[in-house]
């Protein structure tokens, strides 16, 4: 691990008596470690010089993706204690609704995906805000590989009626949905937009607490608006 990051800090190559010396590690060592590095990938040679490999870089990428989710399961974790509510976060990524991160508690269960999130955005706040970020052309080729269905007796009944009003929604508006997808569950979803990424952080209710849910979701909206800068990177996780 010394030598990978020895190496990491020579942009332009370091010969191996230079990086024995800088680690501390006897030569005859230091060349038994780098020839297994460089033939496992996380190093290359050339020209007596050694360089970080390609498994060096993917490594790095994976420990940085990681960071970036642990940035949004905080900021999640913070303002599911602050509002007293689940809150999720989703995407729509490669012609798919992807919830990629939720934060509850066992006193505010998320809601149970009783019914594949993907199959039924029609249905749900956090699809309905995906869909009505995507232009016609994507979201009638959605419904074509999705079609409308009934969830519960509230669920929207045709695509024909859910496109006028994904139409109608205004942009940065809270989407909401009451009892669509679960019986007993009211949701609402905040758009978010990073570059050409379709996102949404959003939030559930029981039903009985529905007087909250706009209120709740402001609320939500505020402190994205408070976070947003510094999670413009780690949201398109």
């Amino acid at each position: 691990m010394r030598l990978l990051e020895c190496v990491a800090e020579h942009e332009y190559g370091a010969p191996a008596k230079q990086l024995a010396r800088e680690t501390g590690l006897a030569l005859p060592t230091a060349y038994h470690l780098l020839r297994t590095l460089v033939h496992e990938g996380y190093l290359r040679r050339d020209k007596g010089l050694f360089f970080l490999g390609e498994a060096a870089v993917r490594l790095s990428s994976s420990a940085a993706q990681q960071k970036r989710r642990s940035t949004v399961a905080d900021a999640l974790a913070q303002w599911r204690d602050v509002i007293g509510v689940p809150v999720y976060y989703a995407q729509y990524r490669d012609g798919e609704i992807e919830v990629m991160c939720v934060s509850d508690t066992p006193g505010n269960p998320a809601v149970e995906e009783w019914a594949d999130f993907r199959e039924t955005g029609h249905a749900h706040a956090i699809g309905q805000c995906l869909l009505s970020q995507l232009d016609d052309e994507a979201r009638r080729d959605h419904l074509d590989r999705h079609p409308v269905q009934a969830i519960t007796p509230y669920t929207v009944r045709d695509s024909r009626t859910l496109l006028r009003r994904l139409e109608r929604t205004r942009r940065m508006e809270p989407v909401t949905e009451r009892q669509e997808y679960a019986l007993g569950t009211v949701c609402a979803a905040i758009p978010i937009t990073v570059g050409t990424t379709a996102a949404t952080m959003a939030i559930s209710l029981p039903a009985h607490q529905a007087d909250r849910l706009l209120s709740a979701a402001r609320q939500l909206q505020d402190e994205i608006g408070r976070l947003l800068g510094s999670l413009a990177i780690s949201i398109s996780i």
